[in-house]
C-alpha cells in the first residue's frame, strides 16, 4: 500500500513511494563508497522490489552500525546505489526508489514535504511546518528532519534555518555543505 500523498510533478523533487515498514528481521544492508564517505544502505525486497529503510553516514550524529538481526549483502540494494553514483556523477538529480523508512506520522508528513524540495534549492523548516499545516511547529519539524533514516534520498539536507544559516544535520554540517554546493554546481544541467 502506497501512503496517499500526492505531490505535483512539476514541484516534486522525487516520484513519492513512501510505503510501509516491514519487519526488522527481513533487513539487510551493504556499504557503499561515495564523495561524502561511506554510506550504509538498509532495506529489503518485497515483492521483488527494492525498498530502502535506512541510510546512514560513516560519522556523524548517528554513525552506522549494523543491527545484529540484519544480513549483509555486499552486493544488494543495487538500485539505490546506482542512483546515489549517478546522483554524484552530477547525471541524476532526483530519485525513484521505493521507500519504507521507520517513521512516525508526524515523522511522514515531514518527510514527504522534503521529497517534494527541488533540488539545489532550501527551505526553512518555519516553511516546511507551514507546508504540513502546522506554523507553529517549527521546532517538531527540525527534530523530525533530523531524524529522518534516509537522508539524501529525503533530502534534508536543503533544509536550512529561518536566517539561512546551515543548521544541523545527521551527516555533519560538512558533508551538507558538501552536498548543497554540488547540487549549486550541478543545478544549471537540471532546468525546472
Amino acid at each position: 500500500m502506497i501512503v496517499p500523498v500526492t505531490t505535483s510533478p512539476a514541484k516534486s523533487s522525487m516520484p513519492l513511494h513512501l510505503l510501509p515498514c516491514p519487519t526488522r528481521a527481513d533487513w539487510h544492508y551493504t556499504v557503499m563508497s561515495s564523495p561524502i564517505g561511506a554510506l550504509m544502505l538498509v532495506g529489503s525486497e518485497v515483492d521483488g522490489k527494492t525498498r530502502l529503510h535506512r541510510l546512514k553516514f560513516e560519522s556523524g550524529s548517528s554513525p552506522f552500525e549494523a543491527d545484529p538481526t540484519w544480513t549483509h549483502r555486499p552486493d544488494g540494494l543495487a538500485p539505490v546505489r546506482q542512483q546515489i553514483d549517478a546522483y554524484f556523477a552530477g547525471s541524476r538529480s532526483t530519485f525513484d526508489l521505493d521507500l519504507a523508512p521507520p517513521v512516525t506520522d508526524f515523522q511522514r508528513e515531514v518527510l514527504a514535504v522534503l521529497a517534494t524540495l527541488l533540488y539545489g534549492e532550501t527551505r526553512s523548516y518555519g516553511e516546511i511546518a507551514r507546508a504540513i499545516g502546522r506554523p507553529a511547529a517549527s521546532r517538531a519539524v527540525g527534530a523530525a528532519n533530523g531524524a529522518n533514516p534516509i537522508p539524501l534520498i529525503l533530502p534534508c539536507h536543503r533544509v536550512i534555518g529561518s536566517t539561512g544559516n546551515l543548521t544541523g544535520f545527521t551527516g555533519g554540517l560538512d558533508r551538507k555543505r558538501f552536498l548543497l554546493a554540488h547540487e549549486a554546481r550541478q543545478r544549471d544541467l537540471f532546468p525546472s
